[in-house]
């Protein structure tokens, strides 16, 4: 019995471009209850990432794929196939890379292999829609001498910050900041100054501020004003605005707002012409604002959730979704006077006709500092079996 475990140092989350680094142990445990250990072997051991599309039948129409070759190569148990069994199509995926061959452990003995590879800087990101799905792994697959071939999976989240694509790192090492006292290997260099760009890029994007303002009317008059101070926000941030009900003419009696994404299918692989876009709900505020003259809310961007992206099959993009209720009569016969004792008490009407209408803001979403978004991962860093 060998015991492998792999586990990812920095966490389960990556921004596409960086080099993701997997420690991977090969053990020979010591059993209690046996009376003679013995030697365990190994033929090989083999390490690839891919990224696995899946997309539901009844919303999305996929060419006809030829999965003949895979099939053929599934019947062969010595070849090394880390989507075999995975359900959907391998969009993507990085050379297979050998840790080892003939490994011998003796009974307690236990060896480690580090896999290193670059994530692919044009894959799509990490998504779990509901009309598809990209889903990364890490598969290490390893075979003993006559035996199938055993796969550990590590499942890990892709974000996709683009702009990193475009940037040319400077040739000269010299100008670089670098600090003296460290000794890093190039390729952990160039990883680790990709991260601060993009923690630089993600601050510059989210950090500027300009006033918007929009008027609140329905076809009666107006209702108010809607501020904000900016639409372009990072995973984790809060979305925050503000309303002022003062200057309008049409009284406000209720108003919540959604943070929702857009999920919609590229016209070419709809499953059937027009078909409605999905929307999914991340967060909502709601409020009875009658007689209120200001009011604000705050939205948070789950850190779990995908930032905005499109590919060729897919597109999802991020809205605040407004809905008001509005009186069809004015402010003053909205109470009546109920009690003529010393005590005055004010009772609201008990029928009131009302209106209602919804406005869409489109905002912008980006991705997060990957080591923040790995807080709060559902993916574990560290993934084992027994072969």
């Amino acid at each position: 019995m060998i015991e492998v475990l792999a586990k990812l140092g920095r966490g389960p989350v990556f921004l596409a471009g960086e080099v993701l680094e997997c420690v991977i142990t090969f053990t020979n445990p010591l059993s209690a209850s046996s009376t003679s250990a013995s030697s365990e072997m190994l033929a090989w051991a083999s390490a690839q990432i891919h990224c696995q599309f899946h997309a539901s039948e009844n919303r999305v129409a996929l060419p006809p794929s030829d999965g003949s070759k895979h099939d053929v190569q599934a019947e062969n148990e010595t070849v090394f196939v880390p989507n075999r069994g995975e359900r959907g199509q391998c969009i993507l995926s990085t050379p297979p890379k050998i840790l080892f061959c003939d490994l011998r452990l003796d009974p307690g003995e236990s060896k480690s292999y580090s896999y290193c590879e670059t994530l692919p800087i044009d894959g799509p990101p990490s998504f779990r829609g509901q009309s598809v799905k990209y889903v990364y792994k890490l598969t290490i697959g390893c075979q003993r001498v006559n035996s199938p071939i055993k796969l550990l999976r590590v499942p890990f989240r892709v974000l996709v910050l683009h702009g990193l694509k475009d940037y040319q790192f400077p040739q000269d090492e010299a100008v670089a900041p670098s600090n003296p006292f460290l000794e890093e290997e190039e390729g952990l260099k160039k990883d680790s100054r990709l991260a601060d760009l993009a923690t630089e890029l993600l601050m510059v994007a989210t950090s500027r501020r300009s006033l918007h303002l929009y008027n609140i009317s329905n076809t009666r008059g107006k209702v108010g004003t809607f501020c904000i101070f900016k639409t372009v926000y990072k995973i984790g941030e809060d979305v925050i605005g503000t309303f002022n009900f003062s200057e309008g003419d049409i009284p406000c009696l209720q108003f919540s707002v959604s943070l929702q994404t857009e999920e919609s299918i590229q016209e070419e692989f709809q499953h059937r012409r027009g078909q409605p876009v999905s929307f999914s709900t991340h967060a909502r505020h709601q409020e009875a604002c009658l007689h209120t003259a200001q009011s604000s809310f705050s939205l948070p961007i789950p850190l779990s959730s995908t930032p905005g992206f499109t590919t060729n099959i897919v597109s999802l993009k991020w809205r605040l979704h407004f809905e008001f209720v509005t009186s069809g009569e004015s402010a003053g016969t909205c109470l009546v006077h109920g009690s003529q004792s010393e005590a005055v008490t004010w009772t609201g009407v008990e029928q009131m006709e009302v209106d209602t209408f919804s406005w869409d803001l489109p905002i912008k979403v980006l991705p997060t500092n990957p080591i923040l978004a790995s807080y709060v991962s559902q993916f574990s860093s560290t993934n084992s079996i027994t072969i």
